[in-house]
């Protein structure tokens, strides 16, 4: 049997997932960011800027996102987001979201607002429903669910909560929930 060097293997993955990804793209599928991040940032509720084609959570809201995870300890480059919705405004079909979802394999999902936690809870509707904890599986925010094997947290209005203290502190709170599962950086 031959061997395949590693770095081959490695090569062969990465353009498989490209594909994938281009193939999700074509559907309607948004994704900005490092696709193998631990932490997956779903955002539904699209600013100005990114509804009129500007890069996803590239605004105040995706840098507090990086530093709040950075001082949870991600890496940097730990930062993916995907859109509950297309580019145009019109929510994903729950199928194709799901298999968004799954191809980047997060081992956390952060549901950024209530259209994103909808799609979340829409996507992986059968899975809440076996969960025990009410908060749980209604993915209330700020309540840290458990969602085959991922870490799910739904909150309210990231991007609106960074305009007052108090929410942004609350946002902050929610989000120390989730640290790394793995080693530090």
């Amino acid at each position: 049997m031959p061997v395949v060097p590693t770095a081959e293997i490695r090569a062969a993955y990465v353009e498989a997932l490209r594909s994938q990804l281009s193939a999700l793209a074509e559907r309607g599928a948004w994704v900005a960011g490092n696709v193998f991040s631990p932490v997956v940032l779903v955002k539904g509720d699209l600013n100005a800027a990114e509804r009129a084609g500007g890069e996803l959570l590239a605004g105040a809201d995706g840098a507090a996102l990086r530093a709040a995870l950075e001082r949870l300890g991600y890496a940097p480059e730990d930062f993916c987001a995907l859109a509950a919705c297309s580019d145009a405004g019109e929510a994903l079909p729950t199928a194709l979201f799901r298999e968004a979802l799954e191809l980047l394999d997060p081992e956390a999902i952060v549901a950024l607002d209530g259209i994103a936690a909808d799609a979340v809870r829409a996507a992986y509707a059968d899975e809440l429903a076996c969960v025990e904890d009410a908060a749980q599986a209604a993915l209330v925010p700020g309540v840290v669910a458990r969602v085959l094997g991922r870490r799910v947290l739904a909150l309210d209005g990231f991007e609106a909560a960074l305009a007052n203290p108090r929410d942004k502190q609350r946002m902050w709170a929610y989000l120390k929930q989730l640290p790394p599962e793995g080693a530090p950086y």
